[in-house]
């Protein structure tokens, strides 16, 4: 193994162009934690959020970008088991994915479900552990209820709306744009085109007047409101982001009314216990959905390190259709 690695960096907030490839040397893993060979690297909203300043960087987490891997575990710290060296995993990371090697709590890493390649399974780790505790835990999702998935295009999108419909659950979508939608209309669910529908109308008239039981919000903003509008009595809705605002107006009457749950919840300030509980539900609940002829991530494009500015930018004008993957293996550009 090299004593220094490729990793990618932002030494000042801003566009894409800020992001740099640098060398750091290759870090050791302490108690609890394992060093992954990184074969994919997921590229995620927080990312963008982390790089133009509007998501400070936790004192605790490297400066490197990225949130999730996959790969091989080539090191373990003190205190964990050394024949895990050799096996291939994805992981969930608090920073330090956008490299060639990356440490990991042993606790926060996932087998690899059954032929999936190492590139799917990077797209897995944030997007599995953020459904599971807001759609499924805190949303309490059932089969037979609706849900209305804001962003359904998206990596996050594509696995939540497979996810809910492998539990038996009713899914409606809004994407930007007819080829997006019809997309997504082939993968089974019901697509509304933001651009230019109405949207507490169509799904009003897609439930039958009676409305959806869970929303997965990405836009916040003014938007809440027109979510409260086709919810049905007792929903619950769930914050992922905030892309139209962190400020909301609410109409309290409707949320009165109907009996409405408001939430909203993220990953990364989260105490290790808390993610590795969340990793044991993932574990035992979403990961036996995965895998061919099942839930498996929609991937959108996978790049080499060297194009982290172009993933970025891919990213941020919202023509993707599914995740976004940096291919860190040491052999990448």
């Amino acid at each position: 193994m090299t004593r220094t690695m490729r990793a990618v960096v932002a030494p000042v907030a801003g566009g894409p162009e800020v992001l740099e490839i640098v060398q750091r040397p290759v870090p050791s893993p302490g108690p609890g934690e394992i060093l992954i060979r990184v074969a994919g690297a997921g590229v995620n909203r927080p990312d963008v959020m982390q790089r133009t300043g509007a998501l400070p960087q936790p004192t605790d987490a490297p400066d490197i970008f990225g949130l999730e891997v996959a790969g091989e575990i080539v090191e373990t710290g003190p205190d964990v088991d050394g024949s895990l060296i050799g096996t291939q995993v994805m992981a969930l990371l608090k920073g330090g994915g956008y490299a060639e090697y990356a440490i990991a709590k042993a606790a926060h890493a996932l087998p690899i479900p059954d032929r999936l390649s190492l590139f799917e399974a990077a797209a897995l780790p944030e997007g599995l552990f953020t459904i599971w505790h807001n759609l499924f835990d805190r949303g309490r999702l059932t089969p037979g209820e609706r849900v209305l998935i804001q962003g359904g295009a998206s990596g996050i999108g594509t696995l939540a709306l497979q996810l809910a419909l492998a539990n038996d659950a009713e899914v409606i979508v809004t994407a930007g744009g007819t080829e997006k939608c019809a997309r997504l209309e082939a993968m089974g669910v019901h697509a509304i085109d933001y651009r230019s529908a109405d949207l507490p109308a169509e799904v009003m008239r897609l439930t039958r007047g009676r409305g959806v039981d869970v929303v997965l919000d990405i836009l916040g903003g003014k938007t809440v409101n027109n979510h409260l509008a086709c919810m049905a009595p007792g929903g619950r809705h769930i914050g992922l982001s905030f892309m139209t605002g962190v400020i909301a107006p609410i109409d309290l009457s409707l949320l009165m009314r109907k009996g409405l749950w408001l939430s909203s919840s993220t990953l990364r300030p989260k105490s290790d216990a808390e993610k590795a509980a969340i990793g044991e539900e993932v574990k035992s609940r979403l990961l036996p959905l995965l895998g061919p002829h099942k839930v498996r991530p929609v991937l959108s494009e996978v790049m080499p390190l060297s194009a982290v500015i172009s993933a970025h930018r891919l990213l941020e004008s919202s023509r993707n259709i599914g995740k976004i993957v940096l291919d860190c293996s040491e052999n990448s550009p």
